[in-house]
């Protein structure tokens, strides 16, 4: 249940497209390799009213937050993150360059006692997978 919730001030809208945003890292999630597919989410939420530092009216921000179920290992998770941070750094070098802006990117273990999930995604992607792998044989 890999759930990425990107948060981003409103003044990015004219500096980012946010739909590439939510692209990069899906696919650099699944390009980990630790993630079901059917269970990636990648969601962008802007923050219309938000204040930054000493409240300057340019400064940007993007937050991300990685909800995972529990069972991978510390060093597992940081691959990961690393690889995930690095795909959207530098897909927002550009942001950076044409002024301030604050990048981070927080991983959380849900516990499984107290974690809730209904998803018929994964079936169907297995069900597809056959049929892919016999139409390129």
């Amino acid at each position: 249940m890999p759930h990425f919730t990107l948060e981003y001030s409103a003044n990015l809208d004219d500096r980012v497209d946010m739909g590439k945003v939510v692209e990069v890292v899906r696919k650099a999630a699944v390009e980990t390799g630790i993630f079901p597919l059917g269970g990636i989410r990648v969601r962008a939420v802007r923050c219309e009213h938000y204040a930054i530092a000493d409240g300057r009216p340019h400064f940007g921000f993007l937050d991300m937050v990685l909800r995972l179920g529990e069972g991978r290992d510390l060093a597992t998770r940081k691959k990961a993150g690393e690889h995930i941070f690095r795909a959207l750094s530098d897909l927002l070098d550009p942001v950076f360059a044409q002024g301030q802006f604050a990048l981070s990117f927080d991983m959380q273990i849900n516990d499984k006692e107290t974690s809730w999930k209904r998803n018929n995604i994964h079936e169907v992607l297995k069900a597809e997978i056959p049929k892919a792998e016999s139409a390129h044989g």
